[in-house]
């Protein structure tokens, strides 16, 4: 996405002059003026005139890259990697390739960058799993994102709702001179209406806030009184000189302006900005004690990090503080947005396992486990960043160049139900832990499974509305499936009480409950599993025993073909014995078709007859 790369790289230039020289003098002095536009025309003349070199080729695709031309770049990146590079433009051209939708070439390329920094975390991450795109293309669905009716043809980003008020960021402001880098307007802070009816309308500059060069994003402070917001250090007139370039660097900061009727006053340059780095993209937790930020600043693990500073009583400012690997890595993190309960962190990233671009992660700062990937369609091939969440309206902003330009779209979660099984002893009431749990949809496919923890305990997330099955199984217990009923959620409990095992052994035979199978099929059942179940115990606690297993058919179709088929289902019941653990010696079986019907009801059988007699026995052979 484009203006992305602006908020990332934090740097606002002033320029005096352009020289005009051979090769590639020109260009280079317009990418370094960060004019990559420009840019990108000179460093192509110079393709065109066959004056084109392996560093003509990078930089045309470190210009494209810049600008999240993902085509342009990998175009360009495949001719400059005929030649040994850095492992930052192996790494680049990955993630071009993977913004492109193809993975498999970006692993290659994944690779020689593994190979050539071995101890980088990005490397490490993809040598431990190169193959994660499938595992974040199966992720259960977190969020419905849809457009927002407030997007422009200008990039767009940075939205976040405050009451019924959204801020957001855009280039949108034809009367702004363009900006050199995406030949755009400067950004400025707008302000919308948010309705009742989700609209949203009459989006109007923050003139309060607003200055001649880039502003926002903002946050704002519970009581809506403060906000902290992104700018250039040039409307303080704190800038770098760099002589080479003849450039004026300022640097992205870091404001903080307070309610003054319906405007903005007091407008003050936070103490923990700097000259030689920038910070931008604040947010703050809602009991306004800590505030997160973006920065390249010393001490940060890769080109930006995210940060964060206290905010004391007295309206003094802490240290900053990294937030360490769990949250950064060697690439870049940007757009921090601290959730309603000061815990839950959602960032973007480009430095972490994603699907290509910026992707957007979540973190519980309360736990200190790993980020999250929000998955699709959160997340696309894509920079996808700029996310934030309204609690009490349950509805959140993200920005996305998905559809070619920065846009915003609109986030609603799915609805979700958090099922608890706990698994129980139906006759002691005792909790068993490491039994099997399956959840299944109302088509009795198998979702996931799980062992119980020591509790007895495995929690699901499942989708608002619908019907589901449990499946719990446990040595020694007989199996058994449970309903879980349609629910709005949040949560819901499922009982999964399981019968020990208690089976009528006799001289001659093991006694189950009937092995029913489906119509002209031989394929074990859920429900003749969970009976199979019990024999395997029996001959687990009687390791002498062995067992002749005989199974019938009704007197639907030939003999023939009633006793081929009953000789499967035979077969297909021993299997089932023998892949629980028992030794093939002790168990083996016959098909006998319709030769000993359970009931013998001629050509005049009732369906449940039929069934009745679609079964298999278990005789007893040796003790």
């Amino acid at each position: 996405m484009k203006n992305l790369y602006i908020a990332l790289s934090f740097v606002a230039i002033s320029f005096t002059m352009s020289a005009q020289n051979k090769d590639t003098k020109a260009a280079d002095k317009l990418y370094n003026q960060y004019e990559y536009v420009d840019a990108a025309k000179e460093y192509l003349k110079l393709v065109e005139n066959g004056k084109a070199t392996d560093y003509v080729y990078k930089q045309l695709a470190d210009t494209y890259y810049n600008m999240f031309n993902s085509t342009e770049a990998v175009k360009w990146y495949a001719k400059a990697t005929e030649m040994t590079q850095d492992a930052e433009t192996y790494y680049r051209y990955a993630q071009m390739l993977k913004a492109n939708g193809k993975y498999e070439e970006s692993n290659k390329q994944m690779q020689k960058f593994a190979n050539a920094a071995p101890s980088d975390t990005r490397a490490k991450a993809f040598r431990d799993n190169p193959n994660y795109v499938p595992r974040l293309l199966d992720k259960t669905k977190l969020y419905n994102i849809n457009p927002s009716d407030i997007s422009s043809d200008k990039s767009d980003f940075g939205a976040i709702l405050y009451d019924n008020s959204l801020y957001f960021t855009s280039a949108r402001n034809g009367s702004r001179k363009n900006y050199g880098v995406l030949d755009e307007p400067y950004l400025d802070i707008y302000k919308a209406d948010y309705n009742a009816d989700g609209t949203i309308t009459n989006a109007a500059t923050v003139n309060s806030l607003n200055s001649k060069y880039h502003d926002g994003p903002l946050t704002m402070s519970a009581d809506g009184n403060t906000v902290y917001f992104s700018s250039d250090s040039f409307r303080d007139k704190k800038f770098e000189k760099d002589k080479k370039n003849n450039l004026k660097l300022g640097r992205n900061s870091i404001y903080k302006a307070t309610k003054n009727g319906d405007s903005w006053g007091n407008i003050e340059f936070l103490p923990f900005n700097g000259k030689e780095f920038s910070t931008s993209n604040p947010s703050l937790s809602r009991d306004g004690k800590t505030l997160y930020f973006s920065s390249n600043r010393p001490g940060s693990i890769g080109g930006v990090d995210i940060w964060k500073v206290s905010i004391n009583a007295d309206g003094t400012y802490g240290d900053p503080q990294n937030l360490g690997n769990k949250v950064n890595t060697e690439g870049d993190e940007s757009f921090p947005f601290i959730a309603d309960d000061n815990k839950n962190l959602f960032f973007a990233s480009s430095g972490k396992q994603g699907l290509g671009g910026f992707d957007i992660y979540q973190i519980d700062l309360s736990k200190g486990g790993e980020a999250n990937n929000l998955g699709k369609p959160v997340n696309t091939e894509k920079d996808d960043f700029g996310f934030s969440f309204n609690g009490t309206k349950d509805i959140g902003f993200i920005s996305s160049n998905r559809s070619g330009n920065d846009d915003i779209f609109v986030v609603t979660p799915v609805c979700a139900v958090d099922v608890t099984i706990v698994v129980t002893n139906a006759k002691t009431g005792a909790i068993l832990a490491n039994a099997g749990v399956s959840i299944m949809d109302d088509k009795k496919n198998i979702i996931t499974s799980e062992m119980s923890n020591d509790k007895g305990e495995v929690t699901y997330k499942v989708e608002c509305d619908r019907p589901y099955v449990v499946q719990a199984t446990k040595d020694g217990f007989e199996g058994n499936t449970f309903a879980v009923n349609k629910s709005k959620g949040p949560t819901a409990k499922v009982d999964a009480a399981l019968q020990p095992i208690d089976v009528i052994v006799t001289e001659t035979e093991v006694v189950l409950k009937p092995i029913y199978f489906e119509f002209n099929k031989s394929n074990i059942t859920q429900e003749g599993a969970f009976e199979l179940d019990k024999l395997v115990q029996v001959m687990k606690n009687n390791d002498k025993m062995v067992i002749y297993a005989k199974a019938h058919t009704d007197n639907r179709g030939s003999d023939k073909y009633n006793l081929n088929l009953s000789d499967r289902r035979a077969k297909s019941t021993v299997q089932y014995i023998i892949s629980k653990g028992i030794d093939a010696s002790r168990i083996s079986g016959k098909g006998m078709g319709e030769l000993e019907p359970k009931v013998d009801c001629g050509k005049d059988c009732t369906e449940e007859q039929h069934a009745q007699n679609r079964r298999s026995e278990f005789l007893i052979v040796k003790k």
